[in-house]
């Protein structure tokens, strides 16, 4: 008897589907080069062991804006048919300093669309930020299943306050071209940045990067516009020198065990990527370093995007080496 392909609906709030295959990775390498500053692929089958696609050579590339692109997003469409790629448009190569990219940098994100995840439209440039806005990092995006539209959120500091904080705003769209006023989504007593928020059961699960212990906070809701409350016992909170969280389901629930979720922490105090730390008790926020996961490169601030048997098939064939 065949095996029983496993349908999960995706957490981010996409239709259910084949989730038989592997996962897909999308991240950049650094500022070295203006390539390096770019979208890269890896590829896995079992989220644990990467390889690297294209022969390790950008995907993507963006020559819109400052013509760079960083801390890169995918998600699925709520409909399951198109995905959609978005990315903080910066370049500190071709540009040079964080202090001019913190308050004359750009008020847009680049997007990308894609039906199969192999033939991309042409990028676009969306101008989402507040007109005051100094920056707009790391764009990511949940579907509200309370709205029936996409919450797309970044990091910004603004001229009204002279720069003074990082917080996270928000807008919202259904298609990502059209995109509503923005405003402030977290606004802590010092800088946030980085969010990635996760859905398991009825509630959102947010992490993000909080600048006054240089750590990772954890927190729950039922709903994304709150009311949010931390997770007093998450195990990562005073692990400082980390920032671009990136969870995502490592392994789905069976009768005879939870679920396994992994919380990747780009490790940038060090410059040695992406470390990755486990957890098969997401609402208890209990997670401990993983062991048995290997990535080709430094893996930096990005995304990991679940496959079906025949999505992961036709990447890997696009892209893998020849």
């Amino acid at each position: 008897m065949k095996t029983l392909l496993l349908l999960l609906t995706l957490f981010t709030g996409a239709t259910a589907f084949a989730a038989d295959g592997g996962y897909l990775f999308v991240t950049f390498k650094g500022e070295a080069t203006p390539l390096t500053e770019q979208i890269y692929f890896g590829l896995s089958q079992d989220g644990r062991q990467w390889e690297a696609l294209n022969d390790s050579k950008p995907v993507l590339v963006s020559k819109r804006g400052e013509k760079g692109v960083r801390d890169p997003f995918i998600l699925r469409s709520h409909d399951g048919k198109k995905f959609y790629l978005i990315a903080t448009d910066l370049s500190i190569n071709l540009h040079h300093g964080w202090d001019r990219a913190v308050t004359k940098g750009s008020k847009s994100i680049v997007i990308w669309e894609s039906e199969d995840l192999v033939k991309w439209d042409e990028p676009r440039l969306v101008d989402v930020a507040a007109s005051d806005a100094g920056c707009t990092w790391a764009p990511e995006a949940v579907y509200d299943e309370d709205t029936h539209d996409y919450l797309v959120f970044w990091a910004s500091k603004t001229r009204s306050d002279k720069f003074a904080k990082h917080r996270i705003w928000a807008a919202r769209t259904a298609d990502f071209k059209t995109f509503g006023k923005p405003f402030i989504y977290i606004d802590k007593p010092n800088d946030v940045i980085d969010t990635d928020i996760v859905r398991d059961g009825g509630n959102y699960y947010r992490f993000s990067k909080d600048e006054r212990f240089k750590a990772i906070t954890m927190e729950v809701s039922p709903k994304l516009m709150g009311p949010w409350q931390d997770i007093a016992q998450f195990s990562l909170a005073k692990l400082v020198g980390y920032e671009g969280p990136s969870c995502y389901l490592l392994e789905p629930s069976t009768p005879e065990k939870p679920a396994t979720w992994c919380l990747l922490l780009d490790q940038y105090s060090k410059g040695t990527g992406y470390q990755p730390f486990v957890t098969t008790d997401l609402a208890g926020g209990q997670f401990t370093p993983a062991s048995g996961m290997s990535f080709p490169f430094h893996f930096r601030h990005g995304t990991v995007l679940k496959l079906s048997a025949a999505e992961y098939d036709r990447v890997k064939a696009a892209y893998a080496k020849k």
